[in-house]
């Protein structure tokens, strides 16, 4: 960059002002450094990832008494616990590409300081159509907060050290399933809690909102101190008709996924299924002429023919189906089946959890590989066939704590797939792509979740019929039939991972890292 040197004061203060443009928007690996501690920036955005995820599974144990307090219908409630997972999921590729575009210690700061404020309105909400507004408002705020994380661990951390991060990551996103379900049980069945819950908020349910914000406050105070802004090295305009092609079409894909259990799949869910495949044909369309007319397309289709990410976002997309089914099937027995209230059944899954973050965070410091992932595949699908085999043989004796053990192999095994998949997904991505790569990524996790929940939730309740609450016999019956489902998506799993490169193998026979991303710029 050739420098103008100023003849007066103002010359002075305007090249000094072009100065500080530059730095701010210089890409350059020469210009830019790493922070002395990344590992301090990232604890702070797992974070925002934690509270992100968090707040899809604590809403589902406070569901009654919200239900209860503000007179709500079963529609309103729906909505209430699918809203927030619609905008999130439609939002998330378009909430990476604007991190890209403006910074992405920016947009998590934004979505932060948004997620605070819509957890604040939630809090409040008055009426049913109030708090729906704010749910669906406070998905689109963990839109923009949640793919920085993702983003960040590229940025930020050396490529030996990223199995580590991701492993932390998959530890922090596991943790906050669970405690999402421990903490609202905590919150609202614990009579103590309640009782306090009440007397500060009005209602036990509020506080699994207001818990939020001391965290997001602070969370936000840490961010500006700590965590260093960087961008993609090339920058270019937003792909406004992408951005709005693709949230149409994910909206019709999600949309049926979400709400068609619950009405019975009438005929408009198929016909909005259908139409998601015309629209995601469009957005392909789309993007390929942006990309033809030497603009920056929202995703760049080229990424996706590569054999690395289309097959290791197919995982991504299977692995999550199988994780948020076993969860609603299993809470569903427990409660509905056992009778056991959400602390309880909460308390249940806490041996899953144990093994879960243990394994991730060993997994992270093993070398990647699909030795790893294929092991992880493997302990999973043990722990369904020992719950098949024990719920089969227990009858109407089933009782919960029995399923500890196969619990146990479950979270063991997903520890060990889903924490080096994440890395593996990303490994081969090059710093152009990072901000997309990590917004399709998130995506397919939601969008693997979705397809789970529905297709078990067909299996589970065509098995159960119009058994009465606490059959355990036909809750059993029901549960067995659907963890078969998620045995033959560990087998999918298997049969899927030898088509994906193994990083172990590549990483073993590549050159020394050299600087192929923006690093971060200073706070």
């Amino acid at each position: 960059m050739t420098r103008t040197t100023p003849s007066h004061a103002h010359g002075q203060r305007s090249a000094g002002q072009h100065t500080t443009r530059s730095r701010r928007t210089s890409h350059s690996p020469h210009s830019l450094s790493r922070p002395r501690s990344p590992w301090q920036a990232l604890a702070i955005v797992l974070v925002g990832a934690f509270m992100a995820v968090l707040d899809t599974f604590i809403v589902l144990v406070a569901a009654p008494a919200i239900q209860a307090d503000l007179h709500a219908s079963a529609a309103d409630i729906q909505l209430v616990l699918a809203g927030y997972q619609l905008t999130y999921a439609i939002a998330l590729i378009t909430g990476a590409r604007l991190g890209d575009r403006y910074g992405r210690r920016r947009l998590f700061l934004i979505g932060m300081a948004l997620f605070t404020l819509t957890s604040v309105g939630c809090a409040a909400a008055p009426d049913p159509g109030s708090l729906i507004a704010a749910r669906l408002a406070q998905g689109l705020s963990a839109a923009a907060m949640f793919p920085q994380v993702f983003a960040m661990i590229q940025v930020l951390i050396p490529v030996a050290q990223r199995p580590k991060a991701f492993g932390a990551l998959g530890a922090v996103i596991g943790m906050a399933t669970i405690v999402g379900q421990l903490l609202g049980g905590v919150l609202i069945s614990t009579g103590f809690s309640a009782a306090l819950s009440a007397e500060l908020f009005g209602s036990s349910w509020r506080s699994v909102f207001w818990v939020n914000v001391p965290i997001g406050l602070a969370t936000l105070v840490l961010a500006l101190l700590r965590v260093p802004e960087s961008r993609a090295p090339e920058v270019r305009r937003l792909d406004l008709p992408g951005a709005v092609v693709l949230t149409v079409a994910l909206f019709l894909l999600v949309v049926p996924l979400v709400e068609g259990r619950s009405y019975g799949w009438p005929v408009w869910t198929w016909l909005s299924l259908a139409g998601s495949a015309l629209a995601f044909a469009a957005f392909a369309l789309v993007e390929r002429r942006v990309a033809a007319s030497g603009g920056a397309p929202l995703v760049d289709l080229g990424l996706l023919r590569t054999r690395p990410f289309a097959v290791g976002t197919t995982l991504v997309v299977v692995a999550y189906a199988g994780i948020n089914s076993f969860f609603l099937i299993l809470s569903l027995t427990l409660q509905d089946g056992l009778g056991m209230d959400a602390l309880g059944a909460g308390l249940v899954y806490t041996p899953l959890a144990v093994a879960f973050f243990a394994v991730s965070v060993i997994a992270g410091r093993l070398a990647p590989g699909r030795r790893v992932l294929q092991a992880g595949a493997l302990v999973s699908g043990l722990g369904y066939v020992a719950a098949i085999v024990l719920v089969s043989n227990a009858g109407t004796g089933l009782t919960a704590w029995g399923l500890a053990p196969p619990l146990v192999l479950v979270g063991a095994g997903n520890g060990l797939l889903v924490t080096p998949l994440l890395n593996a997904v990303l490994a081969n991505v090059g710093p152009k792509e990072v901000g997309m790569a990590s917004g399709v990524l998130s995506t397919c996790q939601q969008v693997g979740g979705a397809v789970g929940v529905a297709v078990v939730g067909v299996l589970y309740y065509n098995a159960l019929g119009d058994a009465a609450h606490h059959d355990t016999g036909a809750y059993g019956h029901a549960l067995t039939i659907a963890i078969i489902f998620n045995l033959a998506l560990a087998v999918v799993i298997s049969t899927l991972l030898p088509f994906l490169p193994d990083t172990a193998a590549a990483r073993s026979h590549a050159p020394a890292e050299h600087p192929n991303t923006s690093p971060p710029s200073g706070t």
